[in-house]
């Protein structure tokens, strides 16, 4: 995290910085109380709007770059996805799908075993709707599911497990552990496959104003307020309000020249600064510099936590699947660098294996984009398979530098590009319950002395 949602204090300082030339001068002081809730208001409804449109921005991104087509499967290799946060522990496979009133979508999977795998669905606010696993839907064989829209009149073969969607599109994340044995993950990869039961109808992929992370968009957001409600149902109850609140200041922004420049101003001066700080006030419980995330993957009524999730990691699965902690400082306080070197002690009563089912992994984002960072070595993350040398005392210590510290075994140490910050996602699949408890965090990074 896709991603991975949460960020610690550190990062903002450098996203505000990035940000700061889209802000204007503040307004003058408001005398009136009501405009205060007002603006209060065009900050709340910017941002759940905001966590539409980080989805969308992916969805255009994957049908005008990546060369997605509807209800077509893409079998990537390692490492060959196009969002933030990737686990690179799995190989991926990726779909938009569209049904409608009178077609399904019938996903085939093989029988695995030995391995995590897991067939994620995703609605278009990136709010986890189902998995596919041996966990939610033991098997004893390869199966057969009909993904169908929640009241279609289809008819579906009797060996085909009917799942309902609340919406007429959704994205696929299949994902399948690499292991020991990339061969044969590759093999049960594509044999994740699709077909339909009819032709659907599907609508254009929306458009909408293309922005990076470092300019979010002022009040433009809002001419796509329509556009972005109308094509995708929010699941979570208790939305209307908003819905309504951000249709109603689309409706003011069309209608009155004043009001556009009032909430552009608004936007540029208190919604976005609050988003950015929210980043790192509102990132869940932080121990050890670790951030874990209070809601993920699921979001309820937390829409703010939704939009940071899509905004730092988009794709996040749910806490029953995997545990995320975000690093972005070291055990100083100050932002990891990739100019300095860092270790990362367990003890052997406490290793990382021992809190997982399946696995865990560590690796290395840049603090803007939150993308896997280049280095010459071509190692992008740490897990079981690296070829780890634990301790004399039976502990690991991980080492984080650009150079591999003098001692430190070649396994153990993950290459950082000098010179820019970055942060950490480490990832526990299938969690024991001390994580899911919230009573296990990772260790410090600790700088070198």
């Amino acid at each position: 995290m896709r991603r991975h949602a949460a960020l610690l204090a550190v990062t903002v300082a450098a996203l505000l910085s990035a940000c700061a030339h889209q802000q204007e001068a503040a307004p003058p002081a408001n005398t009136v109380a009501d405009q205060n809730v007002a603006d209060q208001d065009v900050a709340d409804a910017y941002v759940y709007l905001l966590g539409r449109l980080l989805v969308l921005r992916q969805e255009q991104t994957d049908f005008h770059k990546e060369r997605f087509r509807w209800n077509e499967m893409l079998h990537r290799d390692v490492g060959g996805v196009s969002w933030a946060n990737p686990n690179l522990d799995v190989v991926y496979s990726e779909a938009w799908i569209g049904v409608d009133e009178r077609t399904c979508m019938v996903f085939s999977v093989p029988l695995i075993q030995g391995r995590y795998y897991t067939v994620q669905f995703l609605n278009g606010w990136g709010e986890t709707v189902v998995n596919i696993n041996e966990r939610t839907y033991p098997q004893r064989a390869a199966s057969r599911y009909g993904l169908c829209l929640k009241g279609a009149s289809v008819q579906l073969q009797p060996d085909v497990r009917r799942i309902d969607l609340p919406g007429k599109t959704a994205r696929v994340l299949a994902r399948v552990e690499i292991g020991k044995n990339r061969k044969q993950a590759v093999q049960l990869q594509r044999q994740i496959q699709i077909r339909m039961t009819g032709t659907p109808r599907i609508d254009p992929v929306p458009v909408t104003p293309a922005f990076a992370n470092t300019r979010l968009p002022g009040v433009e957001a809002f001419a796509s307020a329509a556009v972005a409600l109308n094509s995708e149902p929010d699941i979570n109850p208790g939305m209307e309000p908003l819905q309504a609140r951000v249709r109603q200041i689309a409706a003011e922004v069309a209608a009155s020249p004043d009001q556009r420049e009032r909430i552009d101003r608004v936007i540029r001066d208190k919604a976005i600064p609050q988003f950015m700080q929210s980043l790192t006030t509102d990132i869940g419980v932080v121990r050890n510099g670790w951030a874990r995330p209070g809601v993920i993957g699921q979001y309820g009524s937390d829409y703010k936590a939704r939009t940071r999730a899509n905004f730092a990691g988009i794709w996040a699965n749910t806490a029953e699947e995997v545990v995320y902690f975000q690093g972005a400082a070291g055990s100083d306080g100050a932002r990891l660098n990739g100019a300095n070197s860092y270790t990362m002690t367990f003890q052997k009563a406490d290793l990382p294996s021992a809190h997982v089912r399946y696995f865990w992994s560590v690796i290395a984002v840049d603090a803007v984009n939150f993308r896997v960072m280049e280095n010459p070595k071509k190692r992008y993350l740490l897990n079981k398979e690296s070829h780890l040398q634990y301790g004399g005392d039976g502990s690991l210590t991980l080492y984080f530098a650009p150079k591999k510290p003098a001692g430190a075994p070649d396994g153990n140490w993950l290459p950082t590009p000098g010179g820019q910050d970055y942060h950490l996602t480490f990832r526990t699949y299938g969690p024991d319950a001390a994580v899911t408890g919230g009573n296990w965090y990772p260790p410090p990074m600790v700088p070198a002395r």
